[in-house]
């Protein structure tokens, strides 16, 4: 249990450095291209453009922002739940890793939306005309596209057995 315990220290530090990253980012973004033209980092491909999105991806839901603190906080008691489960195997640390980034990503945007009412958005890839974009949308992005990988190639149908609710039966079984 002491290793568990660690495991979540770490999960918890890894969060914190992760919102800590995105809040910075955003607030560079405020400051240096808040009411400023484009700053071009690759021309024609990459450049920082400040937006307030009030909406979700590519502007969906626009002024939903209880909506979208809700859909947060549940989405944030799920990783928590699934983390407190999670075996503290080796096999599963990617689990956490990736979890953990996603709830990084989730927490970043709800305190961006709790403080402003909008999401400070400032990456714009010019050349796909890609919606623009923030540190936290990379995490969540990234960690869940991964995820997915791992649970249809890496981990096998039994392996989140222990994110069944009745644990005791489980173990009869086996």
């Amino acid at each position: 249990m002491i290793k568990k315990k660690w495991l979540l220290c770490i999960d918890l530090l890894f969060l914190i450095v992760l919102v800590f990253v995105d809040q910075f980012t955003k607030h560079l973004a405020v400051i240096k291209l808040k009411n400023q033209p484009a700053f071009n980092i690759i021309d024609g491909v990459l450049e920082f453009n400040y937006l307030e999105n009030r909406g979700a991806a590519f502007g969906m839901l626009q002024n939903q922002k209880m909506f979208f603190v809700f859909v947060a906080v549940i989405f944030l008691g799920v990783i928590i739940y699934v983390l407190m489960k999670a075996p503290d195997d080796k096999k599963y640390l990617p689990i956490h890793f990736l979890l953990t980034m996603i709830a990084s990503g989730a927490i970043g945007n709800m305190i961006d939306r709790l403080r402003f009412d909008y999401v400070v958005d400032f990456i714009y890839f010019v050349l796909i005309n890609f919606p623009i974009f923030n540190v936290a949308d990379i995490y969540v992005t990234v960690a869940t596209a991964i995820m997915v990988i791992q649970v249809l190639f890496v981990y096998k149908d039994n392996d989140f057995n222990f994110l069944s609710l009745n644990q005791k039966k489980i173990r009869e079984i086996k």
